[in-house]
């Protein structure tokens, strides 16, 4: 599985960003996917989560303002990311999981087997 992540850019805050990955391989439709962040000096940190049947779960510092949500169509998982804050800026880093079972561990970088390349996010103040 590939993932490629776009969408990234420089924003101020207040503004809205969304970002794509779209991954290749035919089974997406049944893959949980997660986007990460990782700031500078910071560890990689959980932002939100799509299961394969559609559930959602969100880090508690995006509720209410990013949505995840997916096209199985065209093989892509989106992040629309509103009311951003410059404490937002990041790496922000898609991933698949390929077992759904693991759908109970979405919050954690072990819940998933397969990482894109990231997408720079900035917001200024």
């Amino acid at each position: 599985v590939q993932l490629q992540a776009s969408g990234g850019g420089l924003v101020q805050a207040g503004n809205s960003l969304r970002l794509s990955c779209a991954a290749s391989g035919r089974t997406f439709s049944s893959y949980n996917m997660g986007w990460f962040r990782q700031a500078p000096g910071k560890e990689r940190e959980f932002v939100a989560a799509i299961s394969w049947s559609g559930s959602t779960y969100y880090a508690d510092s995006v509720k209410g303002r990013f949505t995840i949500s997916r096209d199985n169509a065209k093989n892509t998982v989106f992040l629309q990311m509103n009311s951003l804050k410059p404490e937002d800026t990041a790496v922000y880093f898609c991933a698949a999981g390929t077992r759904r079972e693991k759908w109970h561990v979405a919050g954690v970088q072990a819940g998933y087997d397969y990482w894109g390349q990231g997408t720079q996010v900035t917001v200024s103040s």
